[in-house]
C-alpha cells in the first residue's frame, strides 16, 4: 500500500477549520495524496462531531471518514491563546505551510488580510453558502437551483431531493484543486491567494455547464423532467421476470443496434421508422423523442428473462449496462472485496474495515490515508511547537 511519503503533495503543510462535507472533503482530498493537514476543531469538537451515521456505540462514522489522515488539534478560537495557535500553525515557516481551507468564513482573526500581515504569502480558501455571504448549504442550495422540480417520477407534481449532496462533493474537489493551483503560482511568483469559493456558485456553475440554464436563455424552454429515462438519448430502467432491475444506456447507433438484435426487435424498430419517418438506428434525438415507444417494444424481453440470463446476455453484447443494488450488495462484491481502490483500515472508535484511497492512481498506485485522529490527539505536539518557536523569538 502507498504511503504519504511517496505521493505528490508530500511536504505540502495545510491547516483546516471546518465542518460537515465541503471543507473537510477537500482536506481528506489533500491529505489523501499526501498533504500534512491538521484539523483545528473547538474543544467538544464542530458542530458534525457526533454527525451519522454513528456505531452501536455513538460514534460517528461520517467524522472519521472525512477526517482520515489528517491531524486533530484541539483550541478555544474564541480565546486570544487559541487564536494564537492557529495563526501560528498557519503562518509560521518553521511549523506552517501558511495555507488555510475553512468553511467559517467571517471571523477577523482568520481572514486573508490578518493573515497576510504574518506571512505575504499565505494562501487562504473559504467556501461560504452564497456569494453575498448568506448561509446555504447542498440540500438548499439544491432547490434554489433548480434541480428538484424536474427529478422524480414524471407522473408526480412535486418536487424530489436528491440523497446525494452533489454540490458539497462538486466543491470540496473543486476546492482543492484551487490550493493546489494557488500552491503552484505561489511556487512561481511567491505570491499568496485569497480564494473564496462559494457552494451556489459551484452548482450555478455546474447547471450552467451542462446546458440546464443556457437552454433557458437560447431557447425559452426548460428542461423536461424524464424520471428514469436518460435526457437526450435512450436509456432507461428494465424490470426481469425476477423482479431485479437494470439500467440500461444505448449511447451509440451501435450500442442501439445491439440492444435491438437482443431483444429480437428489429422488424418492430424498422417498421416504427417507416411509419413516424424517423431514423431511430442512427439518430439519438429521435431514440430519446420516440423512447416511450422503444420502451414498449423491449420491455417484454427484460420481464420474460430471469435475472440471472439478461445479465448474462447484456454482458455479451454492445449495451451499457448495470444491475441495480444495494450499498451492502457493493460492499460484498469484488468492486469492495478485490479492489486496490481499498485497503483495510483500523479506526480507533470505528473499528477495521475496507476504507477507498484516492481514486486517481498515480503510476497505477492508489494513495491511501491513515485513521482519523481522535479528536485533540496531536494538541499537544502542535501547541508544544508554537511554544518552542514562541521561546526562540
Amino acid at each position: 500500500m502507498a504511503t504519504s511519503s511517496t505521493a505528490p503533495l508530500q511536504g505540502l503543510k495545510i491547516v483546516e477549520l471546518s465542518s460537515f462535507v465541503a471543507s473537510p472533503l477537500c482536506g481528506l482530498t489533500l491529505s489523501q495524496l499526501g498533504a500534512q493537514v491538521i484539523r483545528i476543531d473547538p474543544p467538544g469538537g464542530a458542530a458534525d462531531v457526533n454527525r451519522w451515521p454513528v456505531t452501536v456505540d455513538g460514534n460517528s462514522i461520517y467524522w472519521t471518514g472525512l477526517n482520515k489522515g489528517k491531524h486533530s488539534v484541539v483550541a478555544d478560537l474564541h480565546t486570544e491563546a487559541g487564536q494564537d495557535i492557529v495563526r501560528r500553525l498557519i503562518t509560521e515557516p518553521s511549523s506552517g505551510g501558511g495555507i488555510v481551507v475553512t468553511n467559517t468564513a467571517g471571523r477577523q482573526w482568520l481572514s486573508h488580510n490578518s493573515l497576510q500581515k504574518l506571512r505575504p504569502d499565505v494562501i487562504t480558501v473559504e467556501i461560504v453558502g452564497n456569494a453575498d455571504g448568506r448561509p446555504a448549504v447542498d440540500y438548499t442550495v439544491n432547490a434554489a437551483v433548480g434541480f428538484p422540480a424536474i427529478t422524480g417520477p414524471t407522473n408526480y407534481g412535486g418536487v424530489v431531493n436528491h440523497v446525494l449532496p452533489a454540490w458539497d462533493v462538486a466543491c470540496g474537489l473543486y476546492a482543492a484543486l484551487a490550493v493546489v493551483s494557488a500552491v503552484r503560482r505561489r511556487d512561481q511568483t511567491g505570491v499568496g491567494c485569497h480564494i473564496r469559493l462559494a457552494l451556489h456558485d459551484m452548482a450555478l456553475f455546474v447547471a450552467s455547464t451542462l446546458g440546464y440554464l443556457t437552454e433557458v436563455q437560447v431557447n425559452g424552454t426548460e428542461r423536461e423532467a424524464t424520471g428514469n429515462d436518460v435526457y437526450g438519448t435512450y436509456g432507461t430502467d428494465f424490470s426481469t421476470s425476477d423482479d431485479a432491475r437494470f439500467m440500461l444506456v444505448a449511447l451509440t447507433s451501435r450500442h442501439f443496434r445491439s440492444l435491438v438484435d437482443l431483444t429480437g426487435t428489429r422488424e418492430a424498430v424498422t417498421a416504427i421508422q417507416a411509419a413516424l419517418g424517423v431514423d431511430l438506428f442512427n439518430s439519438e434525438a429521435d431514440r430519446f423523442r420516440h423512447r416511450q415507444l422503444l420502451h414498449g417494444l423491449f420491455n417484454p424481453w427484460f420481464r420474460s428473462q430471469p435475472a440471472a440470463m439478461v445479465e448474462t446476455r447484456l454482458a455479451d453484447a454492445h449495451v451499457l449496462f448495470a444491475r441495480y443494488r444495494t450499498f451492502t450488495d457493493v460492499v460484498n462484491a469484488p468492486d469492495v472485496q478485490d479492489n486496490p481502490l481499498f485497503a483495510n483500515l483500523d479506526q480507533p472508535l470505528i473499528g477495521s474495515y475496507l476504507a477507498a484511497g484516492s481514486p486517481a492512481t498515480f503510476d497505477g498506485t492508489h494513495f491511501h490515508a491513515t485513521a482519523a485522529s481522535r479528536l485533540g490527539a496531536d494538541t499537544g505536539a502542535y501547541t508544544a511547537d508554537a511554544s518552542q518557536s514562541d521561546d526562540e523569538h
